[in-house]
């Protein structure tokens, strides 16, 4: 991919991303990446480093995956990490890329999964 389409992309998934995050004041940041853990568009808190996490996110739908399988859970289609300090969703965007998005502990988690979902829908038909 070049750096001309990276950067269309970016400017068609960004918009996308902070409608989103505005849904609640408790929505901190949202991202989407290719399942391999690579950045595509972002909207992060500060020192927040999209890469970074894009890794550590797709070493979490990895063991997600396999372990999903290895119970026999049948075809993963979330992963939820609920901290004392927030919650992290990650849902995906067609079959090559997730999203990503974090929350603060006090928010509704069926709105958030709900805003996710439809966010990861309208994702998927723009990529």
């Amino acid at each position: 991919m070049t750096n001309l389409q990276k950067e269309n992309i970016d400017k068609i998934i960004r918009p996308i991303l902070r409608t989103l995050n505005g849904k609640s004041p408790e929505m901190e940041a949202s991202a989407v990446m290719s399942r391999d853990g690579m950045s595509v568009a972002s909207v992060l808190g500060d020192g927040v480093d999209p890469d970074r996490l894009g890794a550590m996110c797709a070493a979490l739908l990895g063991l997600a995956d396999r372990t999903a399988n290895e119970l026999a859970r049948g075809e993963l289609k979330l992963v939820l990490l609920h901290g004392s300090k927030g919650v992290l969703l990650l849902v995906h965007v067609g079959t090559t890329h997730v999203l990503a998005v974090s929350a603060k502990p006090g928010i509704n988690l069926g709105m958030v999964l709900m805003e996710a979902k439809k966010t990861a829908a309208m994702l998927a038909n723009t990529m």
